[in-house]
């Protein structure tokens, strides 16, 4: 655990923990747990996780995620359903404390990396526990829309891994030029 991690900030860690308890409870009531996986939703644990017990990688991995998470959040969930609170919690809500946290631990120029590795991790996750039709991580099909450009999952895939990969190369060198390590 990081010494320079006070207990004051590492007890924050709950906020995100109580953003994925909320997702958890909408999830239940709704009859769609397997949405629990989503990189956010699981980036709010992670974030949690790496308050609580000072793991400066586990917060930098969730803060990375949780910027294009946001992104596609409002894309694919807010414009065409709406606002949910408990979704609004997770993504607004993570990303503030994310952020908030990466001042604190920095990010070092490994950071994407560590990102990239999760996303892999996830995608075998979610294409092994959540439902088919869900879709959870884009781990099963070619997203409505994209299927005019790509006749095949594994093309869609492999662009979009490519995408993600650069996608999490950009963040992290922002980040670490924003909050350096050492400084």
């Amino acid at each position: 655990m990081d010494q320079r991690l006070t207990l004051r900030f590492r007890l924050l860690g709950i906020l995100p923990l109580i953003f994925f308890l909320a997702q958890g409870i909408h999830y239940w009531r709704t009859n769609e747990l397997g949405h629990m996986f989503w990189m956010c939703n699981i980036g709010n644990l992670m974030l949690g996780i790496g308050m609580l017990w000072g793991q400066p990688v586990l917060i930098r991995v969730a803060a990375i995620w949780l910027v294009p998470g946001l992104a596609i959040w409002y894309v694919y969930v807010v414009r065409p359903y709406g606002i949910v609170f408990s979704s609004t919690l997770a993504h607004l809500g993570g990303l503030v404390v994310a952020i908030f946290a990466l001042q604190k631990v920095r990010v070092d120029k490994l950071a994407w990396v560590y990102a990239f590795g999760w996303y892999f991790i996830m995608q075998a996750l979610s294409r092994l526990l959540t439902p088919a039709e869900m879709n959870v991580n884009v781990s099963r099909s070619v997203y409505p829309g994209w299927d005019q450009a790509f006749t095949s999952y594994w093309k869609f895939w492999l662009v979009l891994t490519l995408a993600v990969g650069a996608s999490l190369w950009i963040l992290g060198k922002l980040f670490s030029l924003l909050w350096p390590v050492g400084k």
